[in-house]
């Protein structure tokens, strides 16, 4: 595992100094460099609190696990589509955005969220009907919270 530990190191290395190295030969850096900076502010300063705040507020919802999953997905279809929604001008190839990404986006993170509702309205059902059956479901018991201990309840 040292060894892993090592290798990767060295490799981080070798790609900040091959970083390091193409912005040296750039004619003027200050673009690259104030665009770096701005990176750090935006994930500093907006989109980890966000994540943060968003993760308190999950933490108190029953189906914490499948909220967030479907957060998940819908960060990682904004984050996948927000570069070609930013895109200034037309694109140079006219069929890089053949299609309103901006509605097909919205109608994905729609189409999630339905999921998502739709899968906890399922387990909802399926819980009260094993209730209502005789049987208990797991995670049904009085001692099944969120602080229960192993064999509590």
């Amino acid at each position: 595992m040292k060894s892993l530990r090592l290798v990767l190191g060295a490799a981080g290395l070798l790609l900040i100094a091959i970083g390091g190295r193409l912005l040296a030969v750039l004619p003027d850096p200050f673009d690259v460099l104030v665009w770096m900076g701005g990176a750090v502010v935006l994930h500093d300063g907006i989109i980890a609190p966000l994540v943060l705040l968003a993760g308190l507020a999950v933490a108190a919802v029953p189906a914490r696990g499948l909220v967030r999953g479907a957060l998940l997905t819908a960060g990682v279809l904004v984050l996948v589509t927000l570069p070609l929604l930013l895109r200034p001008g037309t694109p140079p190839n006219p069929s890089a955005l053949p299609l309103p990404y901006g509605r097909n986006l919205l109608l994905v993170l729609a189409a999630v969220a339905v999921a998502a509702g739709v899968t906890a309205a399922g387990g909802r059902w399926r819980r009260s009907r094993r209730r209502a059956s005789g049987g208990a479901a797991p995670g049904d018991g009085p001692g099944d919270g969120p602080g229960a201990a192993p064999g509590e309840g």
